[in-house]
């Protein structure tokens, strides 16, 4: 990490930037994963750098939506197991689902790198023993030639026969959005998390987080540990992912006007 002082006013910021340059460096991260960082920060400055409403209201839904799945499932990029290894694993521990790596860019050794990274921040193997009772440490799942996804062509076709091809709602912070559209062609709830309102993944979404991942993540952990279960499919008919992108692309266009 670098010597930033905690007074420095973008000092949140840079430390993030310094865990996707250790990503990197560690060959977690793609080194494309820089410049999607950084178009994310921008976003991130435009919403204000703080969680708005329109977050707090598809985090709602996304609870409500991942607890009512009956195989959720949660998939792991470079991006976000270099930013937020342990809310990754506080959420699968949350909902007793599993975490799968799915990469686009497939560099030597990197998929089995983010598996080793998540172990190191106490998930599990695969093959070690279950322990009873929910809020175990949960399994790292590995892409597979055994099961494809539909209508995408790249590496993230390839993904686990009991993960992401069997799961009914996948997790997907950090998208992208060939992935997000074919897993919603096959049936799949899909959740996000995308600071970019606009892109391809946050349209395609069952339900978008317009957030940055590392306040989001322990937001939607907190959520799912106090949710009423019983107001789920009423609180899911309500919700409307579109009017959510609208509230932020809102927010932003007052932002941009300096209102």
């Amino acid at each position: 990490m670098s010597d930033v002082p905690k007074t420095h006013p973008r000092y949140l910021s840079l430390t993030l930037r310094d865990k996707i340059v250790a990503g990197v460096e560690q060959g977690i991260t793609s080194i494309h994963g820089l410049i999607a960082h950084g178009r994310g920060e921008a976003f991130d400055y435009l919403i204000g750098e703080t969680t708005q409403p329109f977050a707090i209201e598809a985090i709602h839904a996304a609870a409500a939506m991942l607890l009512s799945a009956e195989h959720p499932v949660i998939s792991v990029n470079g991006n976000v197991a270099a930013l937020a290894p342990e809310g990754l694993i506080e959420l699968g521990r949350g909902l007793n689902a599993p975490l799968e790596v799915n990469i686009f860019h497939t560099e030597t050794g990197r998929e089995e790198k983010i598996r080793e990274h998540l172990l190191k921040h106490k998930a599990r193997l695969e093959t070690s023993p279950a322990k009873e009772g929910m809020g175990d440490p949960p399994d790292v799942l590995m892409p597979t030639t055994e099961a494809q996804l539909s209508y995408i062509d790249s590496n993230r076709k390839f993904v686990h026969p009991d993960g992401i091809f069997k799961a009914d709602v996948v997790f997907v912070p950090l998208e992208d959005g060939d992935r997000c559209e074919a897993l919603r062609k096959m049936g799949k709830g899909v959740v996000t998390v995308d600071l970019n309102p606009m892109s391809r993944t946050a349209k395609q979404a069952s339900i978008t987080i317009v957030d940055n991942v590392v306040r989001a993540l322990p937001l939607l952990c907190d959520e799912i540990r106090n949710f009423n279960d019983a107001t789920a499919q009423e609180t899911l008919k309500k919700y409307s992912n579109a009017a959510v992108l609208q509230k932020a692309l809102q927010h932003i266009s007052r932002s941009g006007n300096g209102n």
